[in-house]
């Protein structure tokens, strides 16, 4: 049985230590360890349904809470990044996506040197597009630079490929790309909270994890496996749990659950 913690700041540095110590082994390891369970101060209140449950049942219930939501329109979402993707370290700036830049908030447009509203879950995978849902959901928008943003378009992830002009050590190939170390968890956490949240019962595609590139418009997201191995060498953190706080507090009063309990993705897939 997996130990179970309270998961605040020191997580990801111990899950690190960890890491740290496994890159050293010889023997090479196919998928990460599944991470440990976490406690929420949510736990007893906004998750209540969802404690205890695993598989099919787990992910139906998180379904049902984090569908309770505030949408907000696609112009909206650039005010709401900058705030949500804040530089810690300086108030005007935001910290892009994939490059991990910090950039003046100011500087949001679609010319080179701007940033632009990245969807993680690319709008043509399900053909939803900027309309206000899945399309709009901050949850996996994030600002990145114009030139990144386009060079990632809608492919699926996995890893390998050649390194993303200024993308911070991201990579890519003709049908996938690889997000920076730093932002590995955040986009597979970011895709696995899309596939829960939107089922196709609500108007709109029933969005979906499989182990496949080159979806092209199908509701689908790969690969899954990769994504499950990312989440897991890259917990969520401090800057990545703030912004579930945000979104939370001020815009959508919905949560990303594999930001609250990672060992969830685990659970489910």
């Amino acid at each position: 049985m997996l130990a179970t913690h309270i998961r605040r700041r020191h997580w990801k540095s111990v899950a690190l230590t960890t890491a740290a110590v496994l890159v050293g082994l010889t023997a090479p390891t196919l998928t990460a360890s599944p991470a440990a369970a976490t406690t929420t101060e949510y736990d007893d209140t906004y998750y209540a349904d969802a404690i205890g449950k695993t598989g099919t049942a787990l992910k139906d219930s998180l379904h049902e809470i984090i569908s309770d939501q505030t949408k907000i329109s696609y112009s909206a979402v650039w005010n709401a990044l900058k705030a949500t993707d804040q530089d810690p370290n300086n108030s005007s700036n935001v910290i892009l996506l994939y490059s991990g830049v910090s950039r003046s908030k100011s500087l949001n447009g679609g010319s080179t040197g701007n940033w632009n509203r990245e969807h993680t879950w690319a709008k043509s995978h399900g053909d939803f597009g900027e309309a206000i849902g899945p399309g709009t959901d901050l949850h996996h928008l994030r600002p990145a630079d114009v030139q990144v943003n386009s060079i990632r378009g809608n492919k699926d992830f996995d890893n390998g490929g050649s390194a993303v002009t200024n993308g911070g050590g991201s990579l890519t190939d003709s049908d996938s790309f690889e997000p920076r170390d730093a932002d590995k968890g955040d986009v597979a956490r970011m895709i696995l909270y899309m596939t829960v949240r939107y089922e196709g019962d609500d108007s709109w595609p029933d969005l979906e994890p499989n182990e496949k590139v080159n979806n092209g418009s199908n509701p689908y997201m790969g690969k899954l496996s990769v994504l499950k191995q990312w989440s897991n060498e890259d917990p969520p953190s401090a800057f990545e749990e703030r912004r579930n706080e945000v979104i939370y507090d001020s815009y959508q009063h919905n949560r990303n659950p594999f930001i609250d309990h990672p060992e969830w993705v685990e659970s489910i897939w």
